[in-house]
């Protein structure tokens, strides 16, 4: 069931699995090819070339990645994520702050939420890529903006991965481990779709267009009137353990 209403967010938000969401942002991006050609360029993006092709492809492939012509990139299997886009507000991105960073700050606000990040991060693949398979330390509202993907999670995921080893990283890996397809939650996402995605539950992403970017809004530390999601609770408590390794590992999973 869609979530459209403050109170039906704020009821379903505290525990899986994901569900699909409607907020409408009065916002409009470029095309996926024309932020894919501008992005690339930027020092930090992070992107890799996948495939079956031989090593030497792929290093060649890799080597070219912000030069090659655009209409060459697009042909190739690869992964990009940037998680710094408050570089492109004065450009690529130019009101998005504007448009769709301070009006939800402000809605989360005024339903009594609070948070310590919240930021966007920006995905591109092409046809047949894959994400790893990983859980973050973040709430996540992904937002698929171009192309189709595929969201896969579990229904219930304390049945593969419990909190408790999620935050000490026994998710991360290039493909999700054998299970039941009965227990897996796969939402296609089209353009215009939006989805849930719990902090702490392993996930997986597919890419199922020629070219698909998402932009993901990263909650960290989210809080509602003083109460955390159940599964986040988990990782407050580690880190009253260790308070050392508290926020040293941020937010982000970096193996995309």
């Amino acid at each position: 069931m869609k979530i459209t209403t403050p109170d039906d967010f704020t009821q379903r938000w505290q525990q899986p699995p994901n569900f699909p969401l409607e907020i409408p942002f009065d916002y409009t991006f470029l095309p996926a090819v024309d932020v894919l050609d501008h992005v690339r360029r930027d020092e930090e993006v992070r992107f890799t070339i996948l495939g079956d092709d031989d090593w030497q492809v792929r290093m060649d492939r890799t080597a070219a990645f912000r030069t090659a012509p655009i209409k060459e990139i697009v042909t190739w299997p690869f992964r990009l994520v940037h998680f710094n886009l408050g570089r492109f507000y004065d450009d690529l991105l130019g009101s998005f702050q504007e448009e769709v960073m301070i009006p939800w700050r402000t809605h989360l606000s005024v339903q009594g939420f609070t948070w310590q990040r919240l930021a966007p991060i920006l995905f591109l693949s092409t046809s047949g890529a894959s994400s790893t398979y990983h859980n973050d330390n973040s709430h996540g509202l992904v937002w698929q903006v171009d192309g189709v993907k595929t969201f896969h999670s579990y229904l219930d995921p304390d049945k593969h991965l419990p909190a408790e080893a999620a935050v000490i990283g026994e998710t991360t890996g290039e493909s999700p481990p054998a299970h039941d397809e009965a227990d897996r939650q796969s939402v296609i996402m089209r353009p215009g779709e939006q989805l849930w995605s719990h902090a702490l539950t392993p996930h997986w992403v597919t890419t199922e267009s020629a070219l698909a970017m998402s932009v993901t809004l990263s909650h960290g530390g989210l809080c509602h009137q003083g109460r955390f999601s159940e599964r986040e609770l988990a990782l407050r408590a580690f880190w009253d353990k260790n308070p050392d390794e508290a926020w040293t590992h941020d937010l982000r999973n970096v193996r995309y």
